[in-house]
């Protein structure tokens, strides 16, 4: 089984040291350091602290590999599945088991290839031994295969009863899709562990509609996050040109794409209307959108001023957002500026906050106050 320290991995890091020279953040709440811990990740995408305060973290291009708490990087984990790396695709989202502690089992998600040259979204779970994967199965398959490399969503949530939540995009080409209760496309679904379709989905019982759906009328969801209050689930999807959104996820509800959005055709050109009778109007949306991707929600007492508030990496802009929230509405947004790409965001046991940044040269990033 998965051993908790570091420690006994020594022989497999490769020793990436960094002064650890703080760059100064000065935000609305606080004035921040900013570290990099460690560096040559190849495009992080997620990542999820282990119990003894190190990271797992998964590489879009097919790698999985620890990070100590001092930034010590270890060779690749070995026993992934096959993975399809290209473009958007490749290993994606990332989350422990609830009952990690004592079963030491994780939950992936990545971009399946298939026959016939065509892939699709995928989820699997493995134990987590050492420097190996071992017992790994894929308990989800995206129904839908075809050839593309977009919108293939990937974020995981564990629900407080122990349900898995698991976001897919509309792969670009399959928009309208993303109405259909048929198939997978801009969905989000429910599953229990091994896969199966979580008891009371909303769709269940309807001939024509896939029981393990959650809610619908989505395009490309990369942030999602447990309400640490409400249980409730949040989500952040990249819009089109414009039209990024923020909503809470709720049973049964269509999230309008591409019937409603407040974002355009790539170069200009309209889609669908704003809003419409029956859709859900996203929470908060951003026009221009600022691609984000990772969500967490922060609960610490270290950083004086961010309690409870949300926390979005921004891909396009290179930017941390922070979001105050009054109940379900997001009362004030603070946009600070990073310098590259933010894929990963999460907030650490320790009261800091950690961000993945999308590069060849991928970065892990702390921060903390002054």
């Amino acid at each position: 089984m998965h051993k908790l320290s570091l420690l006994s991995l020594v022989a497999g890091l490769s020793l990436v040291t960094h002064p650890l020279v703080a760059e100064t953040l000065k935000t609305e709440k606080a004035t921040l350091d900013m570290q990099t811990l460690s560096s040559g990740l190849n495009h992080p995408w997620a990542m999820q602290f282990l119990p003894d305060g190190s990271l797992l973290v998964t590489e879009r291009a097919g790698y999985m590999r620890y990070i100590s708490k001092t930034g010590e990087k270890s060779e690749a984990i070995t026993g992934l599945p096959a993975v399809h790396a290209k473009g958007q695709g490749g290993l994606l989202g990332l989350v422990l088991d609830p009952d990690f502690a004592k079963n030491s089992t994780i939950y992936f998600s990545f971009s399946e290839p298939r026959e016939g040259g065509v892939n699709a979204t995928a989820v699997a779970s493995a134990t987590l031994d050492g420097q190996t994967l071992k017992n790994v199965k894929v308990i989800f398959r995206q129904a839908e295969a075809i050839d593309s490399n977009y919108h293939y969503g990937g974020r995981l949530a564990f629900t407080p009863a122990g349900e898995l939540f698991i976001t897919m995009g509309d792969r670009g080409s399959r928009r309208d899709d993303a109405q259909k209760l048929s198939g997978h496309f801009g969905k989000i679904v429910k599953v229990n562990k091994d896969g199966s379709p979580a008891a009371g989905n909303p769709f269940a019982n309807q001939s024509d509609a896939k029981a393990d759906i959650w809610s619908y009328g989505h395009r490309n969801l990369q942030g999602a996050a447990i309400h640490p209050q409400t249980g409730a689930l949040w989500t952040h999807e990249h819009g089109p040109q414009g039209g990024d959104e923020i909503n809470i996820a709720t049973a049964g509800k269509n999230y309008g794409w591409p019937v409603i959005t407040y974002g355009e055709e790539y170069g200009g050109g309209v889609i669908g209307v704003k809003t419409k009778a029956g859709l859900e109007q996203p929470l908060h949306y951003w026009v221009p959108s600022i691609a984000p991707s990772g969500m967490s929600f922060y609960t610490g007492t270290q950083i004086n001023g961010w309690q409870n508030n949300l926390l979005v990496g921004s891909l396009k802009f290179g930017q941390l957002v922070r979001l105050e929230l009054t109940g379900d509405k997001v009362s004030h947004e603070e946009r600070i500026r990073i310098g590259a790409r933010i894929r990963d965001v999460q907030a650490g046991p320790d009261g800091a906050v950690y961000l993945l940044t999308d590069e060849d040269d991928g970065k892990l990033l702390r921060l903390s106050p002054q």
